[in-house]
C-alpha cells in the first residue's frame, strides 16, 4: 500500500479542505501513478474534488462513518479495514488523504510517495504524519525547479519500509 502526498516544509497538505499547491507537474505524477490503481479516500476528499467526482480510469473507495453514503463510481465503506478488505492483495493501492486517513493508513504503509514542496504557506490546518526515519528509507528522488507554472521548488521522493 502507497501513501501519495504533497507536503510543505512543516508537513501541511491542506487548509479548509482544499490543497496547498497547484503544481501541474505534481498532478501529472499523481496522475501517473495511480491511474489503473485503487484510490482510497475520506469523503471530505472527494468532496474537495471537481464537481465532488471520483477520480476517472481508477477504482475510487470513500471513507466515511456516514450511513447510507452512495457516490456514483465509487465504493464507500465505514473504515480503512474494511475496505482493504475488499482489495486483491495484487491491487496498487494509494491512500489519498485526507489527514485522518493518512494516519490510520501509515502503520500499515510499505510506500510513501511524497512531493516535497519548498514552501510554507501562511495557513494550514491539514498535517501528514511526520515520517521516522528509522522506519523508511529514501530510495528515490526527483528535483524540479520553479518556472512559469511552478512557483516553488519541489522534490518527488519515495520511501520504503526498512
Amino acid at each position: 500500500m502507497n501513501l501519495i502526498v504533497a507536503v510543505d516544509k512543516n508537513w501541511a497538505i491542506g487548509h479548509e479542505n482544499d490543497l496547498l499547491f497547484s503544481l501541474p507537474g505534481d498532478m501529472k505524477h499523481f496522475r501517473t501513478l495511480t491511474t489503473g490503481g485503487t484510490v482510497i479516500m475520506g469523503r471530505k476528499t472527494l468532496d474537495s474534488f471537481p464537481e465532488g467526482k471520483p477520480l476517472p480510469n481508477r477504482r475510487n473507495i470513500v471513507l466515511s462513518r456516514q450511513e447510507g453514503l452512495h457516490y456514483e463510481n465509487a465504493e464507500c465503506y465505514h473504515s480503512l479495514e474494511e475496505a482493504l478488505m475488499q482489495c486483491d492483495y495484487w491491487e496498487d493501492i494509494y491512500i489519498i488523504g485526507g489527514a485522518t486517513v493518512y494516519e490510520q493508513a501509515m502503520p500499515l504503509a510499505d510506500r510513501l510517495l511524497i512531493t516535497h514542496v519548498e514552501d510554507t504557506p501562511e495557513q494550514a490546518d491539514a498535517f501528514f504524519p511526520i515520517i521516522d526515519l528509522a522506519l523508511w528509507k529514501e530510495v528515490n528522488r526527483e528535483e524540479h525547479g520553479t518556472d512559469e507554472k511552478h512557483h516553488y521548488p519541489y522534490s518527488f521522493v519515495d520511501y520504503e519500509r526498512i
